[in-house]
């Protein structure tokens, strides 16, 4: 008798652009991976979630990349950028910004799943400020809150760590914080619960020394 092969879980979405969007051919290209009866999930980052075989998994992001779909891993992984609409304009919002922010985030390994937020005004559309780090783009600078938390009883809104810093800052700062949370976080620890424990003061400490 054949074993079933094992079945892998990506993360899909239409990439950082105008807001999360997908095209007919995009469309049509995921319904190729998908069984009568398969259900299509939905997560709140923007993302759908599929399961292809083990197998075609690396064709799959071959022919997804092609169209303009970007696959990330799901579980212990920094989430793709959680974005906002961009209402105003690609440079006015920061766009570009965001789009090198996904790209040096998201996917890393780390001890808990971690949701990244951005913003491109701070009305807040991409809701930065309960994430566990959110960038919020505020006149020609970059806001950096860390340790929100948006669902349960314990929900809290992430701290001010950083305002107006010049993009490349912005980009340093974000991995440094990802280096400490991989490096001193205990097994399984929710970024926020990380941050309550060491304190901001630590934090600040810790990324003085990582200079």
């Amino acid at each position: 008798m054949d074993q079933k092969e094992k079945m892998i879980k990506l993360a899909v979405n239409g990439g950082i652009s105008f807001g999360a969007k997908l095209n007919t051919k995009q469309l049509a290209l995921i319904l190729e991976y998908m069984n009568d009866g398969d259900e299509l999930e939905v997560t709140t980052f923007q993302q759908l979630y599929i399961e292809v075989p083990e197998s075609k998994v690396d064709i799959v992001k071959k022919k997804f990349k092609e169209i303009g779909l970007s696959c990330y891993p799901v579980g212990n992984f920094v989430k793709s950028l959680r974005t906002c609409n961009f209402c105003k304009g690609s440079e006015e919002e920061g766009m570009p910004v965001a789009r090198e922010l996904n790209k040096r985030m998201a996917g890393k390994p780390v001890p808990f799943t971690l949701r990244p937020a951005y913003t491109g005004c701070p009305v807040g559309c991409g809701e930065p400020l309960v994430n566990d780090i959110g960038v919020m783009k505020v006149r020609n600078g970059y806001d950096l809150y860390i340790g929100g938390k948006a669902k349960g009883k314990d929900a809290q809104v992430g701290t001010l760590l950083a305002e107006q810093l010049i993009p490349e800052k912005l980009y340093e700062v974000v991995e440094k914080i990802l280096d400490i949370y991989m490096e001193h976080a205990k097994k399984r620890e929710p970024f926020f619960k990380f941050i309550n424990r060491i304190g901001l003061d630590n934090l600040k400490i810790k990324l003085q020394e990582n200079k």
